[in-house]
């Protein structure tokens, strides 16, 4: 694909430009973008990166899956809405995280009891920053103040969420952890750039790294909370894109897994490549949080030794 071809649906006064914020889109920011600061002037100065066609139809569900594949369910920010929500096909599901809207226990079971029901071989399930009580030092403050946020949860006892995963008895729950499915190692982690003050939140830059490090290579499928710079992160009514730029360079210069799968910003749904590895926002819920994008399916060769 010619570079002028990326953003053909962008207009730019000129070809050294235009070939910038090709060069920009098609997923090269590892190369070009080493700093929070540069990535803040990106953002102010091509604010029309979305419209770069780097875009991925998504498989229709009646598609028939190609012989010696494995078919990967994914859905996110679902935010206990899970009700009218039709599952398609697939071999293992895939939630990156906000499945419920505070994290307290009787959302876990309900979400749990969603899981139950689904006909997938596999199930795995990362946190999101809604799931406040799977944080443990977010919750080990909260409980210290009364915090007018988050009154419900607030006045939980530590005897309420201590193990609060241990109700996910229906899936594989990953945190900074991995986990190996029909061939496939797929990690799992629900860290995201700080936001308002919710769980699992990080500041940007050696913090957020940190975490970002855990993630072993080798790994094929990446889930994480929130999206990479660059890819499904844009925010329309902020005018900016707000994916971690330590994240997109642990994917692309290191990690290089063939799929990233996450959520976390409603506006991005939708699939986007790099030309290597699929990157795919599978939030359900809506800006408005209303359950209508519907679960995203994604085939992968098996392994060889799978």
């Amino acid at each position: 694909l010619n570079v002028l071809e990326v953003c053909e649906t962008a207009h730019f006064p000129d070809t050294k430009t235009h070939e910038l914020v090709a060069q920009k889109s098609a997923g090269l920011f590892s190369e070009a973008v080493e700093t929070q600061m540069e990535v803040q002037n990106m953002q102010n100065m091509f604010p029309v990166l979305p419209a770069c066609p780097l875009r991925v139809d998504p498989i229709p569900y009646d598609t028939p899956k190609p012989a010696g594949h494995t078919r990967f369910v994914c859905v996110s920010d679902t935010h206990s809405r899970t009700d009218g929500i039709q599952m398609p096909y697939g071999d293992v599901l895939l939630h990156m995280g906000d499945f419920t809207e505070l994290g307290l226990p009787s959302e876990v079971k309900k979400f749990n009891d969603w899981l139950g029901g689904l006909p997938y071989e596999f199930k795995v399930v990362i946190a999101g920053n809604h799931e406040l009580t799977f944080d443990k030092d977010f919750m080990a403050e909260l409980v210290k103040q009364d915090y007018y946020r988050f009154p419900s949860v607030s006045k939980l006892k530590p005897e309420d969420f201590d193990n609060v995963q241990s109700l996910l008895t229906n899936c594989v729950y990953l945190q900074d952890s991995d986990v190996t499915i029909k061939g496939f190692r797929i990690y799992g982690t629900p860290w995201t750039p700080w936001f308002n003050g919710w769980g699992f939140n990080l500041p940007r830059g050696q913090s957020l790294l940190d975490k970002w490090n855990l993630v072993p290579e080798g790994v094929d499928i990446l889930m994480t909370h929130g999206p990479p710079l660059g890819f499904r992160d844009w925010v329309p009514k902020e005018l900016q894109r707000v994916g971690c730029v330590e994240l997109l360079n642990t994917v692309q210069k290191r990690v290089r897994p063939k799929l990233h799968a996450f959520g976390g910003i409603h506006e991005g749904y939708g699939i986007m490549t790099d030309g290597f590895t699929t990157f795919i926002n599978a939030s359900t819920c809506t800006v408005s949080f209303q359950p209508t994008n519907p679960p995203i399916v994604f085939d992968l060769p098996n392994p060889s030794s799978s």
